[in-house]
């Protein structure tokens, strides 16, 4: 009799078996823009086409990606620049776009400085996109950095980096870091923003992941540097929207694949239906070798 069972179960199971098809249909190219200000340093703004989900990537693909001949604007309030375009070799084997200060008009071209609002506005294909920023002061402070042996590790020239850093009283500071190490380009970590719902008013001390390059396959150990190496760390104030778009960035991009993960959206400020956003920084940096 419980053979019966068993067998019946498995009939029943397997004649629930359906094979489900999806007919994903290709979506038309959205504008992305992802645009910066720091303080002491021009606006930097990238244009691409978004590409659809199965695209093939490579890197002819990614080059043909990119906005040309848009006009690009950047306002502080008093000045409004149009920026230009530039080519940017890469030494993998192409070529990246970017748009800044035009050099050639320097007159009403400016940088970035603390306490200050920011507005963008992208023409192209006869749309416009528009987007405000701020470049927040240093509420965060970022006092030293540190390395020490890495515990539990059999390596004992692998080090891992700390940080002390004083939020003052009063809730609504965020932040976003980045490392470098040696001659490498600074990269932001694995969850690279955060805020001072829990250490406000605080002097706090924390370990602070070696920042990762995304394009690759994030290894195991990525968290550690080694004696020697010459780690610098870019730690940035930013403003609530520029957290909001960061944090919901890394947790879709940690979701990815995930079939278990919550739903989630990315949420820039960029008007007209765009992706990505336009972000400010104020930064802070500390440099040191690593022993």
């Amino acid at each position: 009799m419980r053979i019966c069972v068993i067998a019946f179960v498995v009939l029943t199971l397997t004649s629930c078996e359906k094979n489900i098809n999806f007919n994903l249909k290709t979506s038309e190219p959205v504008v992305v823009v992802d645009a910066q200000i720091e303080d002491g340093q021009p606006p930097i703004v990238v244009l691409t086409n978004s590409l659809n989900f199965f695209s093939a990537i490579n890197a002819q693909i990614f080059e043909n990606a990119y906005i040309h001949n848009a006009d690009v604007f950047v306002s502080n309030g008093v000045l409004t620049h149009k920026l230009k375009e530039y080519a940017l070799p890469l030494p993998i084997g192409f070529t990246a776009y970017f748009y800044s200060n035009d050099v050639g008009a320097p007159i009403n071209s400016f940088v970035g400085q603390l306490n200050s609002n920011y507005t963008l506005k992208v023409i192209t294909n006869g749309k416009e996109y528009n987007a405000n920023t701020f470049i927040p002061s240093n509420a965060f402070k970022l006092d030293s950095i540190w390395t020490k042996i890495a515990p539990q590790n059999t390596d004992t020239l692998k080090r891992v980096l700390f940080f002390k850093a004083t939020d003052p009283i009063g809730y609504g500071n965020f932040g976003r870091y980045f490392t470098k190490k040696n001659s490498s380009i600074f990269l932001p970590g694995y969850n690279s923003v955060f805020d001072d719902q829990i250490i406000d008013g605080t002097t706090f001390t924390s370990l602070l992941p070696q920042g990762v390059d995304r394009n690759e396959n994030i290894k195991s150990d990525s968290n550690f540097f080694k004696k020697g190496d010459t780690i610098s760390v870019k730690f940035c104030n930013i403003s609530k929207p520029a957290y909001t778009f960061w944090n919901s960035w890394e947790f879709a991009y940690q979701s990815n694949g995930n079939p278990f993960a919550q739903p989630n959206k990315v949420i820039g400020n960029i008007s007209n239906g765009a992706l990505g956003a336009f972000c400010g920084y104020a930064v802070q940096y500390k440099t040191l070798v690593s022993q």
